[in-house]
């Protein structure tokens, strides 16, 4: 299961990238559901060969981090305190916006894609192996909760 989910997430990576160089009625579909997806901003965004990705560039990080999260996850075991490193590994994006809004800094595209890679990837990793942990996982025998009683 966890490498279907891979695979689906580097199709779609895929897919993301080569967007401007499909048909034409291909790409304008990419487009579209990037548009419901993401604010696809062109100053936010990245371009190859002229055109415009269909999503900005965190939003290509975290795909990006999504595909090397997957692939990292059947390898982690266990993962300890998830909820912890899920909401540590957004700090960089969040504290990227935050300066962003108070107006102090415009963060590059490659920042922006940097904090995407970060969070998708351990997202990733994270909710993937604790899926595949918990589906691994031998069961623990059922204990009685109170003593036995005696005969």
């Amino acid at each position: 299961m966890v490498w279907l989910l891979g695979a689906l997430a580097a199709l779609w990576f895929a897919t993301l990238l080569t967007g401007p160089f499909l048909p034409v009625p291909l790409s304008a579909a990419m487009y579209s559901i990037g548009s419901l997806i993401c604010h696809q901003r062109p100053e936010r965004s990245f371009w190859l060969a002229g055109q415009q990705l269909p999503v900005c560039a965190r939003c290509i990080g975290i795909y990006a981090g999504v595909v090397l999260g997957a692939g990292a996850a059947p390898f982690l075991g266990r993962v300890r305190r998830p909820r912890f490193w899920i909401v540590l590994s957004t700090l960089p994006a969040v504290v990227s916006l935050l300066v962003e809004w108070a107006g102090m800094v415009r963060p590059p595209n490659g920042l922006r894609a940097t904090t995407g890679v970060v969070a998708g990837g351990v997202i990733a990793a994270v909710v993937l192996a604790t899926l595949h942990y918990e589906r691994c996982a031998r069961p623990q025998p059922n204990t009685p909760n109170r003593p036995p009683t005696p005969i």
